[in-house]
Protein backbone atom coordinates (compact mmCIF):
# COMPACT_ATOMS: atom_id res chain seq x y z
CA UNK A 1 0.00 0.00 0.00
CA UNK A 2 1.11 3.40 -0.95
CA UNK A 3 0.24 4.93 2.42
CA UNK A 4 0.91 4.15 6.20
CA UNK A 5 -1.13 1.69 7.79
CA UNK A 6 -2.23 3.90 10.72
CA UNK A 7 -1.31 1.76 13.94
CA UNK A 8 -3.85 2.51 17.00
CA UNK A 9 -0.96 4.44 18.80
CA UNK A 10 -0.47 6.80 15.61
CA UNK A 11 -4.49 7.35 15.12
CA UNK A 12 -6.19 10.27 16.54
CA UNK A 13 -8.87 9.87 19.02
CA UNK A 14 -11.62 10.94 15.98
CA UNK A 15 -9.58 7.96 13.68
CA UNK A 16 -9.76 5.33 16.69
CA UNK A 17 -13.53 5.94 16.80
CA UNK A 18 -13.97 5.48 12.96
CA UNK A 19 -11.54 2.66 13.18
CA UNK A 20 -13.86 0.43 16.02
CA UNK A 21 -17.08 1.60 14.33
CA UNK A 22 -16.00 0.72 10.89
CA UNK A 23 -14.17 -2.83 11.92
CA UNK A 24 -17.99 -3.41 14.34
CA UNK A 25 -19.95 -3.57 11.01
CA UNK A 26 -17.08 -4.66 8.70
CA UNK A 27 -15.55 -7.03 11.17
CA UNK A 28 -12.19 -5.55 10.76
CA UNK A 29 -10.79 -2.30 9.74
CA UNK A 30 -9.26 -3.38 5.93
CA UNK A 31 -8.83 -2.51 2.50
CA UNK A 32 -9.71 0.68 1.53
CA UNK A 33 -10.82 1.92 4.91
CA UNK A 34 -7.12 1.53 6.23
CA UNK A 35 -6.42 4.52 3.36
CA UNK A 36 -9.94 6.55 4.23
CA UNK A 37 -8.57 6.42 7.85
CA UNK A 38 -5.87 9.62 6.75
CA UNK A 39 -9.12 12.20 6.32
CA UNK A 40 -11.56 11.04 8.96
CA UNK A 41 -14.10 12.96 7.69
CA UNK A 42 -13.80 10.97 4.75
CA UNK A 43 -14.00 7.79 6.36
CA UNK A 44 -16.97 8.54 8.04
CA UNK A 45 -19.22 9.67 5.04
CA UNK A 46 -17.27 6.75 2.54
CA UNK A 47 -18.50 4.02 5.42
CA UNK A 48 -22.13 5.55 5.45
CA UNK A 49 -22.81 5.51 1.71
CA UNK A 50 -20.88 2.09 0.98
CA UNK A 51 -23.04 0.65 3.99
CA UNK A 52 -25.89 1.96 1.85
CA UNK A 53 -25.15 0.63 -0.94
CA UNK A 54 -23.76 -2.78 0.29
CA UNK A 55 -26.65 -3.35 2.64
CA UNK A 56 -29.29 -1.00 3.10
CA UNK A 57 -30.29 -0.09 -0.58
CA UNK A 58 -33.52 -0.89 -2.46
CA UNK A 59 -31.51 -3.42 -4.45
CA UNK A 60 -31.59 -7.07 -4.06
CA UNK A 61 -28.60 -8.60 -2.35
CA UNK A 62 -27.14 -10.01 -6.17
CA UNK A 63 -27.51 -6.82 -7.62
CA UNK A 64 -25.80 -4.95 -5.68
CA UNK A 65 -23.33 -7.67 -5.75
CA UNK A 66 -23.24 -7.53 -9.58
CA UNK A 67 -22.93 -3.60 -9.54
CA UNK A 68 -19.73 -4.23 -7.33
CA UNK A 69 -18.18 -6.73 -10.03
CA UNK A 70 -19.39 -4.31 -12.77
CA UNK A 71 -17.69 -1.50 -10.59
CA UNK A 72 -14.65 -3.31 -10.02
CA UNK A 73 -14.02 -4.70 -13.63
CA UNK A 74 -14.36 -1.45 -15.06
CA UNK A 75 -11.65 -0.07 -12.77
CA UNK A 76 -9.68 -3.25 -12.65
CA UNK A 77 -10.10 -3.50 -9.06
CA UNK A 78 -8.82 -6.37 -7.98
CA UNK A 79 -8.83 -6.18 -4.35
CA UNK A 80 -12.47 -5.11 -4.50
CA UNK A 81 -13.26 -8.06 -6.95
CA UNK A 82 -11.36 -10.77 -5.16
CA UNK A 83 -13.66 -10.02 -1.87
CA UNK A 84 -16.72 -10.38 -3.78
CA UNK A 85 -16.89 -12.40 -6.57
CA UNK A 86 -18.12 -15.26 -4.21
CA UNK A 87 -20.53 -13.60 -2.26
CA UNK A 88 -21.60 -12.33 -5.92
CA UNK A 89 -22.46 -16.41 -6.55
CA UNK A 90 -23.77 -17.24 -3.48
CA UNK A 91 -26.25 -14.41 -3.84
CA UNK A 92 -27.94 -15.33 -7.19
CA UNK A 93 -25.05 -13.88 -9.71
CA UNK A 94 -24.76 -16.83 -12.18
CA UNK A 95 -21.24 -18.36 -12.36
CA UNK A 96 -21.74 -17.83 -16.31
CA UNK A 97 -22.00 -14.02 -16.02
CA UNK A 98 -19.73 -13.31 -13.71
CA UNK A 99 -16.53 -15.47 -16.06
CA UNK A 100 -17.97 -13.24 -18.48
CA UNK A 101 -17.56 -10.33 -17.03
CA UNK A 102 -14.16 -11.00 -15.62
CA UNK A 103 -12.75 -11.58 -19.31
CA UNK A 104 -14.96 -8.25 -20.87
CA UNK A 105 -16.99 -10.42 -22.65
CA UNK A 106 -20.13 -8.43 -21.81
CA UNK A 107 -22.13 -9.45 -25.31
CA UNK A 108 -21.86 -12.68 -23.38
CA UNK A 109 -23.38 -11.88 -20.42
CA UNK A 110 -26.81 -13.34 -20.00
CA UNK A 111 -29.27 -13.64 -17.09
CA UNK A 112 -32.47 -15.55 -17.24
CA UNK A 113 -34.72 -12.67 -15.46
CA UNK A 114 -35.14 -9.68 -17.47
CA UNK A 115 -34.90 -7.90 -14.38
CA UNK A 116 -31.52 -8.67 -13.66
CA UNK A 117 -30.73 -8.18 -17.68
CA UNK A 118 -32.15 -4.57 -17.35
CA UNK A 119 -30.33 -4.33 -14.20
CA UNK A 120 -26.81 -5.44 -16.25
CA UNK A 121 -27.24 -3.30 -19.36
CA UNK A 122 -28.43 0.10 -17.38
CA UNK A 123 -25.16 -0.38 -15.04
CA UNK A 124 -23.07 -1.70 -18.15
CA UNK A 125 -24.38 1.36 -20.24
CA UNK A 126 -23.49 3.82 -17.36
CA UNK A 127 -19.72 2.70 -16.77
CA UNK A 128 -18.77 2.18 -20.26
CA UNK A 129 -21.08 4.56 -22.33
CA UNK A 130 -21.33 7.17 -19.65
CA UNK A 131 -24.45 7.36 -20.61
CA UNK A 132 -27.39 5.14 -21.09
CA UNK A 133 -30.22 4.69 -23.75
CA UNK A 134 -33.44 5.43 -23.95
CA UNK A 135 -34.88 2.18 -24.11
CA UNK A 136 -32.35 1.09 -21.71
CA UNK A 137 -33.21 3.29 -19.03
CA UNK A 138 -37.06 2.38 -20.08
CA UNK A 139 -36.35 -1.04 -18.93
CA UNK A 140 -34.67 -0.72 -16.17
CA UNK A 141 -37.63 2.20 -14.66
CA UNK A 142 -40.24 -0.44 -15.42
CA UNK A 143 -38.19 -2.94 -13.14
CA UNK A 144 -36.99 -0.65 -10.18
CA UNK A 145 -38.40 2.45 -10.57
CA UNK A 146 -37.10 5.79 -9.48
CA UNK A 147 -36.02 4.71 -6.29
CA UNK A 148 -34.08 1.71 -7.69
CA UNK A 149 -32.56 4.20 -10.71
CA UNK A 150 -31.26 6.52 -8.34
CA UNK A 151 -30.16 3.89 -5.89
CA UNK A 152 -28.77 1.67 -8.79
CA UNK A 153 -26.49 5.47 -9.82
CA UNK A 154 -25.35 5.52 -5.70
CA UNK A 155 -24.04 1.84 -5.64
CA UNK A 156 -22.04 2.74 -8.99
CA UNK A 157 -20.46 5.95 -7.98
CA UNK A 158 -19.70 4.66 -4.56
CA UNK A 159 -17.66 1.08 -6.01
CA UNK A 160 -16.64 3.58 -8.39
CA UNK A 161 -14.48 5.85 -5.62
CA UNK A 162 -13.69 2.21 -3.82
CA UNK A 163 -11.63 1.01 -7.00
CA UNK A 164 -10.36 4.32 -7.67
CA UNK A 165 -8.95 3.78 -4.08
CA UNK A 166 -7.98 0.80 -4.29
CA UNK A 167 -5.75 1.13 -7.30
CA UNK A 168 -4.45 4.43 -6.59
CA UNK A 169 -3.15 3.63 -3.55
CA UNK A 170 -2.38 0.09 -4.41
CA UNK A 171 -4.36 -1.70 -1.69
CA UNK A 172 -2.66 -4.93 -1.78
CA UNK A 173 -4.37 -8.10 -2.81
CA UNK A 174 -5.30 -10.75 0.08
CA UNK A 175 -2.23 -12.61 0.45
CA UNK A 176 -4.01 -15.81 -0.10
CA UNK A 177 -5.78 -14.78 -3.30
CA UNK A 178 -4.45 -14.63 -7.11
CA UNK A 179 -4.78 -11.60 -9.61
CA UNK A 180 -8.00 -12.11 -11.33
CA UNK A 181 -7.57 -10.06 -14.31
CA UNK A 182 -3.31 -10.54 -14.22
CA UNK A 183 -3.00 -8.87 -17.87
CA UNK A 184 -3.49 -4.71 -16.13
CA UNK A 185 -0.36 -2.57 -15.53
CA UNK A 186 1.28 -5.58 -13.22
CA UNK A 187 -0.95 -4.36 -10.70
CA UNK A 188 -1.60 -6.80 -8.48
CA UNK A 189 1.24 -8.87 -8.67
CA UNK A 190 3.73 -5.74 -8.16
CA UNK A 191 1.59 -4.90 -5.44
CA UNK A 192 1.54 -8.54 -3.80
CA UNK A 193 5.60 -8.00 -3.72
Amino acid sequence: MRLPVLTEEEMTERQRELAARIAGRRGAVRGPFRVWLHSPEMAERADSLGAFARFDCSLPKRLRELALLLAARHWDAQYSWNAHVHQAVEAGVPEPAVRAIAERRYADVAFDDPADQAFFQFAHEVLDDHFVSDATFAAALGHFGPQGLVDTIGALGNFTMLGMCLNTFQVDLQADKEPPFPDIHGYGRAARS
